[in-house]
């Protein structure tokens, strides 16, 4: 006799199965030109070959199997699905004279109608065409990350590939919330405070033990805070579990504790000097540096004050981009998304590395294969090649003449399954 547990997850077991959708059939997709990102060339009159979610033959002109569906892309580029790198899809804050959006968030929004805006946000940012991100921290909403991870991967929600970094890790009263009455012991905080080698030994566990698919961790604010040995016992622990650590450094001095501890990438590195970009090109680290929502905050400031403060700023760190491209450094696209005007927006990160001195493939790379390696996901994603994912995008133009043709993404398809479809139809009439 099986016990009521066994019973109920057999039925369960049950239960999902029948939630799991039917293997796709086999389908052919035919563009005027797709960009190969590894080699830089165009490659004219491609069909790709698509079985079970994956790639399984791509090629100029290769010929179409009898009886399989045709998805003609007519005079469309096709090219594959992007990847940012640095994102917050559980993150929507407006932004608000005194600076306290943040913190009023945390406040007002349940965790369930946050993770309803997680969903939304998801759906824009596949829709734009990034059909994987790295989520790197969910400001808040413990692990909910996790579980909108894993509704996108069963089909229950509309959304990228997502590695997610849960809580993030950072010291004591040096990540928010800010500005909060000492008498509110309970306040909830956007990421895990600790204080100490232990207390950071613990959280990178407990966060890998609820999920996470990295580790997001704060090596700066206005100030360098964690030690180098609070860094490194969080780094060890991820690596032990296979898993790597994104460090948000702004100065150089952060930068070089993070490098010093062991960090994958580093996050922004907005004050970055010539040392620690030579120290990020020896440690093989890279790099993300988020200029795109600089630029984007610059054109968006409510004061000519503040644009122009913000403009300066987004020039400062152009030229740290075009010193770390000099150096070989290893550029990734991440926007860092956080609000309603910038959700689904990530493709002005790509626009914005190419203004820094990136050339066109470069930047695109920076957010398809060279992104991939950095996430690990390179035998999965990054390219149209064979046996990875079917997740290709298709524009109107040539993104490597027009690189804002990537803000304009026409079709999306994930995993063999057309998200979005907003080109002309095929010249003789048939229905894609």
């Amino acid at each position: 006799m099986r016990s009521p547990a066994a019973k109920f997850l057999s039925l369960l077991c049950l239960a999902l199965g029948t939630l799991a959708a039917t293997p796709p059939a086999p389908i052919a997709v035919r563009a005027a030109r797709m960009i190969d990102v590894r080699s830089g060339k165009s490659i004219p009159n491609p069909v790709i070959l698509i079985e079970n979610g994956r790639i399984s033959a791509v090629g100029p002109g290769l010929a179409v199997p009898e009886g399989i569906r045709l998805i003609d892309l007519g005079q469309a580029t096709v090219l594959p699905g992007l990847i940012d790198s640095h994102t917050h899809l559980m993150a929507r804050f407006q932004e608000s004279p005194e600076g306290l959006e943040y913190e009023r968030s945390l406040l007002t929004k349940s965790q369930a109608f946050r993770t309803l805006e997680g969903a939304a946000n998801a759906r824009a940012t596949l829709r734009a065409g990034f059909t994987t991100v790295r989520d790197v921290e969910n400001e808040g909403t413990g692990y909910a990350d996790v579980a909108l991870r894993d509704a996108i991967r069963q089909g229950l929600v509309e959304g990228p590939r997502m590695l997610v970094a849960t809580q993030g890790i950072a010291a004591v009263g040096q990540y928010h919330p800010f500005g909060i009455s000492s008498d509110l012991t309970h306040f909830p905080t956007g990421a895990r405070m600790v204080s100490g080698v232990e207390e950071a030994r613990r959280a990178a566990r407990e966060q890998l033990g609820q999920g996470a698919d990295l580790l997001k961790v704060y090596a700066d604010w206005r100030t360098p805070t964690l030690t180098v040995e609070e860094l490194r016992v969080i780094v060890e622990e991820a690596h032990k579990a296979r898993r790597k650590v994104a460090v948000h450094a702004v100065s150089s001095e952060a930068i070089r504790n993070a490098l010093q501890a062991g960090a994958d990438s580093i996050e922004h590195g907005h004050q970055a000097d010539r040392a620690a970009l030579e120290l990020m090109k020896q440690k093989g680290a890279y790099f993300v540096p988020t200029l795109g929502i600089v630029e984007t905050l610059a054109e968006q400031a409510p004061t000519e004050a503040a644009r122009q403060s913000r403009a300066k700023s987004a020039e400062s760190i152009r030229q740290v981009v075009k010193q770390a491209q000099a150096l070989g450094v290893k550029i990734v696209s991440g926007y860092d998304a956080s609000s309603p005007a910038t959700q689904g927006q990530n493709a002005r990160e790509i626009v914005a590395l190419h203004r820094a001195g990136l050339p066109a493939l470069e930047a695109l790379r920076a957010a398809t294969s060279r992104a991939a390696e950095l996430l690990g996901l390179s035998e999965h994603v990054g390219a149209l090649e064979k046996g990875l994912y079917a997740d290709l995008i298709a524009v109107s133009g040539d993104p490597l003449a027009d690189l804002t043709e990537l803000q304009r993404v026409r079709f999306v398809m994930k995993g063999g399954e057309i998200i979005r479809d907003d080109l002309p139809p095929p010249t003789d009439g048939k229905p894609r």
